[in-house]
């Protein structure tokens, strides 16, 4: 039987990253998403795996914090639905990740780099193909780039479409998102023969223990409903703010209609009376900007005129 864990669920994605013992996973992954100069050879997960940080209800974005061999900082998290702010919200915590490790009495020159990577289970640019994204601090002409300060990096999973037989020439980290998206799909034994990298082989064993180990089996399907309870809402909000705008559109529009012909109509009694009166008749400038009101008010005036004109 497959063994039906996705990764990219919040629990699960936590425990494959965020435990100490699995660290072999976690530095695989940064280094195939970073490909820095120098690899990261150790990490130390400064907020761990603990199942208690799933014991509530709330479906919370439970990053994964670590930090490497030289002092650089990685925060990297599961994102699981698309909403309005998500960038600026990405940029935000980005900032706080490099800002925050600055104390009092600190010197700025004590600053590590900081890498801010956000995997994300759907699309955030539409006019894009790209599944990977990279951002820096960079000059706009002459493209000088400060280094070793903050980088963003986001992963689009929505726009992965690699098959299982392209694995065979795919990079480093073609191969650990699909792994992410479709590990679920597979037996145990499949999966470690498809992937025989250490670090995925490792990944692989802890999903294989959450479909085998009573509670964490639990939590897994309690974040599962969680997540597609989460992900309807957004979806009926979405859909109703839809119908909402069509229903808000068509009052409007017949609003407006109304209105526009109540004008039209004014302005036609406008200029047959100023006809009657042998006046100069008004041109469209004439009109522009002139409310209901002001209209009804000019036809009383050319009414009264008339009236006065045929009294003996």
């Amino acid at each position: 039987m497959p063994i039906g864990i996705r990764p990219i669920n919040d629990f699960a994605f936590k425990k494959i990253f965020g435990s100490p013992e699995n660290k072999l996973a976690l530095i695989s992954l940064l280094n195939a998403i970073l490909k820095l100069p120098k690899p990261i050879i150790d990490v130390t997960i400064e907020n761990p795996y603990n199942l208690q940080d799933f014991k509530d209800d709330k479906l919370t974005i439970l990053d994964i914090k670590a930090v490497d061999q030289s002092g650089a900082i990685y925060d990297i998290e599961m994102q699981l639905t698309v909403f309005s702010g998500l960038i600026q919200r990405i940029v935000f915590y980005g900032c706080e990740i490099y800002a925050g490790q600055l104390k009092a009495g600190d010197d700025y020159v004590e600053l590590k780099p900081a890498f801010s990577i956000c995997l994300l289970d759907g699309v955030l640019w539409s006019d894009s193909q790209k599944v990977h994204h990279s951002f820096q601090f960079a000059d706009r002409e002459s493209g000088r780039i400060l280094n070793d300060t903050l980088e963003i990096h986001t992963i689009e999973l929505g726009r992965y479409n690699l098959s299982e037989q392209d694995l065979e020439t795919a990079s480093l980290l073609d191969i650990w998102l699909y792994w992410l998206l479709h590990a679920h799909e597979y037996e145990p034994g499949e999966l470690l023969k498809l992937f025989p990298q250490a670090a995925i082989q490792q990944a692989t064993q802890t999903i294989t223990h959450i479909a085998e180990i009573t509670e964490d089996k639990a939590m897994y399907d309690a974040r599962e409903k969680a997540i597609r309870d989460q992900q309807w809402a957004i979806e009926a909000s979405r859909k109703e703010g839809k119908i909402e705008g069509k229903i808000e559109g068509k009052i409007e529009g017949k609003i407006e209609g109304k209105i526009e012909g109540k004008i039209e109509g004014k302005i036609e009694i406008i200029r047959m009376l100023q006809e009657i009166l042998n006046e100069p008749v008004s041109i469209d400038p004439d009109f522009e900007g002139k409310t209901l009101e002001q209209l009804q008010n000019q036809i009383a005036d050319l009414q009264e005129r008339v009236r006065n004109r045929r009294m003996p």
